[in-house]
C-alpha cells in the first residue's frame, strides 16, 4: 500500500516517515494510533512493514533538513532519526516537484520547477500528477496508493460556479480555468480511483462536485481539518456544559505556534478557512444562543518551532445565576500529534477501498474539525461512530467464518 503525502518534506510528512520506520524496526510503541487499539485493531489493516511512502512538495529543502529541525526542537529523537536514515533517504527520493496554488508565487524557498508545474493549464497539471503516481505504484509495486493531503493551509477562496457540478467543474477543465491546487489534487486522485484524505482546511474534496465524483466512481475519501489539539478538547469538553445545561457565555481562544505553517498562517488569506474551522464545531456543539460569544486567534512565535500553546477561557453561568469559569492550557507538537493519525486514516481509507465502500466515510468525523458529512461534532458521538462501523466489519467477518 501507498502512502503518497502532499507536503511531502513538512514536518507531519517527516514525522511520519521517521515514525514509521520506528514502528518496523521496533523502536516505537504504536502510541496515538487509534488503528492499533481495540476492537479497531481486529480490523485487517495493511501492516506498517506494507506501506511505501512518496509524495509531492513545492519546497527545496530535503527530509533530513526537516528532521534536523525536529530535533533541534525536541520532537524526532537524534537516535531514532539515525536508525530511519535508509528508511527517510528512499522517501526522499521519491518526492517529486508539486503543483504550487497560484496565489503562493513568489514565497520563500519554493522549488522553481514547482512553479513552473503551477503555471500549466489544469488538464496539463492532472495528468502530470497521475504519471507521477503511476510511476510511483510501477517502480515500487504497491497495489493501491492513499493520496493524503498535509500540505500548508491555502488561501481561502469565494466559491466557484463551477465547484456545484461536475459536468461544469469538467468544462473549467477544460477551457482553461484556474483551480487551487487543493482541488486539483483531490480530482486527480478521485477520479484514477485513488482514495483521498484531507488533513487541512484546504477545500480538496469538500466542493461539491467532486462530492459527486467519489460517490459515482465509488472511492473512498475525508476531511477536512484534522483536529489534533485545542480544537479536539473543545469538541471533548463542550458536550460536558450542554450535558449539565450549564449556558456557556463565552468561550476565547487563542493560538501561538511557529514552524511553516504558522508562517504562512501569517497570511490573512490563509488564516480565514483556519479560524472558521475552528470556531464552527464550537458553535455547532453549544447551539444558537445570540449571546454566546466565542473567538479564535492565532499568532505566529517563531521561536516555539513545531511546537504550539493554546489557552482558553470559558465563562460560563449555573444555578442561581452563578457565573464562574474554566482556563485551560494545551502544548503539543503538533506534527507529532498529527502523524499516527495520517497513518490512521491511510489504513481506514485503504481498507474501506478493499471492502467495496465508496464516497465519503463518515465514520472517521471524529478526526476533523469539519468533516464532510452532517452529524454531531461532540467528539464521543463522533467515535462511537467508528466503534460502531469496526464491529459491524468484525461481526461480518465472523458470520462469514461460521458459514464457511
Amino acid at each position: 500500500m501507498g502512502i503518497w503525502l502532499i507536503g511531502a518534506r513538512g514536518a507531519i510528512s517527516t514525522c511520519v516517515a521517521y515514525g514509521l520506520s520506528g514502528l518496523r524496526q521496533g523502536l516505537l510503541e504504536p502510541v496515538g494510533l487509534a488503528t492499533a487499539m481495540p476492537p479497531l485493531d481486529e480490523l485487517p489493516f495493511a501492516g506498517f512493514e506494507q506501506l511505501v511512502l512518496g509524495g509531492h512538495d513545492v519546497c527545496l529543502r530535503d527530509v533530513s533538513q526537516s528532521a534536523g529541525e525536529l530535533v533541534s526542537s525536541g520532537v524526532l529523537g537524534a537516535d531514532l532519526v539515525a536508525a530511519g536514515a535508509s528508511d527517510a533517504a528512499a522517501f526522499d527520493a521519491r518526492i517529486r516537484p508539486g503543483l504550487l496554488d497560484a496565489p503562493d508565487v513568489g514565497m520563500a524557498s519554493l522549488d522553481p520547477r514547482s512553479a513552473e508545474f503551477g503555471s500549466l493549464g489544469p488538464r496539463e497539471q492532472i495528468a502530470q500528477l497521475l504519471a507521477d503516481w503511476s510511476a510511483f505504484e510501477e517502480d515500487t509495486g504497491v497495489e493501491r496508493t492513499i493520496v493524503v493531503y498535509v500540505a500548508s493551509t491555502e488561501a481561502a477562496r469565494d466559491p466557484q460556479p463551477e465547484w456545484g457540478d461536475l459536468a461544469d467543474f469538467e468544462r473549467a477543465l477544460d477551457a482553461q480555468t484556474p483551480q487551487p491546487a487543493s482541488v486539483l489534487y483531490a480530482f486527480a486522485a478521485l477520479s484514477s480511483g485513488r482514495p483521498f484524505v484531507n488533513f487541512t482546511p484546504s477545500l480538496g474534496a469538500r466542493i461539491p462536485a467532486l462530492m459527486s465524483l467519489a460517490q459515482e466512481r465509488g472511492v473512498p475519501h475525508c476531511g477536512n481539518d484534522a483536529k489534533t489539539g485545542e480544537t479536539l478538547l473543545k469538541t471533548v469538553l463542550a458536550p460536558m456544559f450542554r450535558a449539565r445545561a450549564l449556558r456557556v457565555l463565552s468561550w476565547q481562544g487563542y493560538n501561538m505556534l511557529g514552524n511553516r505553517d504558522g508562517e504562512v498562517l501569517k497570511d490573512e488569506s490563509h488564516k480565514k478557512g483556519k479560524l472558521e474551522n475552528k470556531d464552527a464545531a464550537l458553535r455547532s456543539i453549544l447551539g444558537s444562543d445570540a449571546n454566546l460569544h466565542t473567538q479564535v486567534g492565532i499568532d505566529f512565535v517563531p521561536s516555539l518551532g513545531d511546537w504550539k500553546t493554546a489557552w482558553d477561557f470559558i465563562h460560563f453561568e449555573g444555578f442561581l445565576g452563578a457565573r464562574m469559569s474554566l482556563q485551560f492550557t494545551w502544548a503539543g507538537s503538533d506534527s507529532a500529534l498529527a502523524a499516527p493519525l495520517v497513518l490512521d486514516l491511510a489504513r481506514l481509507a485503504d481498507f474501506a477501498a478493499r471492502a467495496g465502500e465508496g464516497g465519503f466515510m463518515s465514520h472517521v468525523s471524529s478526526f476533523f474539525k469539519d468533516p464532510l458529512a452532517s452529524g454531531s461534532h461532540d467528539f464521543h458521538a463522533q467515535y462511537r461512530l467508528m466503534i460502531e462501523y469496526a464491529q459491524a466489519h468484525l461481526a461480518r467477518a465472523r458470520g462469514t467464518r461460521d458459514q464457511s
